[in-house]
């Protein structure tokens, strides 16, 4: 579980959604200045800046890659694959509002919410599609939405062990169950294009639970396999899980819902995906431990090949000797079979 996750296992999510129906802030705090200077450019995306970072050249008909990190995440996670797809194309990673040099944006965090900004951001940036989305855990239900919302853009997809189609929750009495026994159909809220959240609208019981975890997800930011990264993009990592911005950027009271519709979805239309080309990336080693251990990874396989299945031209590759971060432990099997993707799309 990553250190965001932990935090926001201890947060009152109710606390932090009633800062949706105060009135807009008159300016958002000053922020601590990063240690290290954004590599890409901050695109406007509503009156909210989004940090893009886009690498490489693009050939004619080629889909520019656009990576997509997990949860607690940002650009800097994609610091061992986008040079390798930089010397194939055009490849593009980003921080979600909130995250690494990127402002903060509206709230909720829905997934439909950051899908909206995603797009507006390539647009306003003059990056066209079509494009080979790359899903890392969390990234991949992003991904999913994105496929959903704007279908005629995608001209592939990769899923680096993404995330489950049912993960399992813990309740605050401490049962885990699936996220499936979470959801009550609750309706998803409209995208907001305007009014990002400011740090005096979170109310101070929610401000104290974040900070009070700060400390401790900044000392964990680059437990193993991060510890692989640059050291600038650990130096990064180290200052922006201390942030409250990045805490608040990971808060998403619908993602059971959200969740939901993707499995409704994905039942309704057995072949989702179409004829796009789809890679599904598994690890091939289980970061669990425990008696149930391995009937969890028998799982996690069988939830990763359905995935695959979604396209007439899917398949599922097992990341030998890697955990769930395939990304950081096998970077250029990532590299490769982004590649693959480019060369299929434009079969």
């Amino acid at each position: 579980m990553t250190a965001i996750r932990r935090l926001l296992r201890g947060l009152t999510f109710a606390s932090l959604c009633a800062a949706l129906v105060l009135e807009p802030a008159a300016a958002q705090e000053p922020s601590v200045t990063p240690p290290v200077t954004a590599p890409g450019r901050l695109v406007d995306v509503g009156g909210w800046g989004v940090h893009l970072n886009c690498t490489g050249e693009r050939s004619a008909g080629q889909p520019i890659v656009v990576l997509e990190a997990g949860v607690g995440a940002f650009s800097v996670e994609w610091s061992l694959v986008q040079p390798g797809v930089t010397a194939l194309g055009r490849v593009c990673s980003y921080d979600r509002a909130g995250s690494g040099w990127s402002d903060w944006g509206p709230h909720p965090r829905t997934m439909r919410q950051i899908v909206y900004e995603l797009h507006t951001l390539l647009d306003a940036a003059g990056e066209q599609p079509p494009f080979v989305l790359v899903g890392a855990s969390y990234g991949g239900w992003l991904a999913r939405w994105y496929h959903l919302t704007y279908p005629q853009e995608v001209a592939g997809l990769v899923f680096v062990d993404a995330g489950a189609s049912d993960p399992l929750r813990l309740t605050p009495d401490g049962r885990e169950v699936p996220s499936s026994a979470l959801a009550t159909g609750r309706p998803i809220p409209p995208v907001r294009t305007s009014e990002p959240l400011r740090p005096n609208q979170i109310p101070p019981a929610a401000m104290e639970q974040i900070r009070a975890g700060l400390r401790v997800a900044s000392e964990r930011a680059n437990e193993p396999p991060r510890d692989r990264l640059p050291a600038e993009a650990r130096a990064m990592r180290t200052w922006g899980l201390g942030q409250v911005g990045h805490v608040v950027a990971a808060v998403n009271p619908f993602e059971v819902e959200e969740l939901a519709e993707l499995r409704r979805r994905t039942a309704e239309h057995p072949h989702l995906f179409g004829d796009v080309p789809v890679t599904v990336i598994t690890r091939g080693r289980s970061d669990d431990t425990g008696p149930t251990a391995a009937a969890r990874e028998m799982s996690h396989r069988a939830d990763h090949a359905k995935l695959a299945a979604l396209s007439r031209r899917g398949r599922q590759v097992i990341a030998e000797g890697s955990g769930h971060h395939v990304q950081l432990e096998d970077p250029t099997l990532v590299v490769r079979l982004i590649g693959d993707i480019l060369v299929a799309a434009r079969q």
